[in-house]
C-alpha cells in the first residue's frame, strides 16, 4: 500500500510540531523544514486544524502548535482520514472490471487494507517522535547552518 502525499505530509507536520522547540513555527517554516511546497503544507495544516490536531494563529506572534489531541492522536485514525474510504483497486468506474460479480480479490485487498490501518491504530504521534526520531526532527527544524 502506498500513502497519498497529503497523508505523508500530515504525519510529518504533526511529528515536526511534536518536537518544536521554537515557540510556534509557521506553516511556511514547516514547509521549508519538510522540503515541500507551501501550498501543499497550507492545505494539510488547514485539514489538521479542522480535525483539532493543530492550532494555527495568524499574524505577529502567530504560528502552529500541536494540541493535546494531536499529540495523542492515533496514526491509524489519521491515515484513515487522509486516505479516505476508497478501495485499494477500482473495480467499478468508467471501465468496470469484468470479474466484478464473482471476484474475491476486492474483499481480500479490503481486509489487507484494514489490517494495515489496524496495525497503526495503537500508535500515537507522541510515540513516533520518541528517540531516535525526535532528535533527528530537531536537526531538520533548525535548518541548514543552524547550531
Amino acid at each position: 500500500m502506498r500513502l497519498l502525499r497529503s497523508t505523508d505530509l500530515a504525519l510529518r507536520v504533526l511529528m515536526r510540531l511534536a518536537v518544536a522547540t521554537d515557540a510556534t513555527p509557521t506553516t511556511r517554516q514547516v514547509a521549508v523544514d519538510m522540503d515541500v511546497p507551501y501550498t501543499h503544507a497550507a492545505k494539510v495544516v488547514a485539514e489538521l486544524q479542522h480535525l483539532g490536531l493543530v492550532d494555527a494563529r495568524r499574524g505577529r506572534g502567530g504560528g502552529l502548535t500541536l494540541t493535546e489531541k494531536g499529540r495523542t492522536a492515533s496514526v491509524g485514525a489519521l491515515v484513515r482520514v487522509f486516505e479516505g474510504d476508497g478501495d485499494v483497486v477500482e473495480c467499478e468506474g468508467a471501465t468496470p472490471c469484468p470479474l466484478n460479480s464473482g471476484c474475491r480479490l476486492r474483499g481480500a485487498l479490503r481486509r489487507a487494507q484494514e489490517a494495515f490501518f489496524a496495525s497503526l491504530d495503537p500508535v500515537t504521534v507522541a510515540e513516533i517522535v520518541a528517540e531516535p526520531t525526535g532528535p533527528l526532527l530537531l536537526g531538520i527544524s533548525r535548518g541548514p547552518g543552524a547550531v
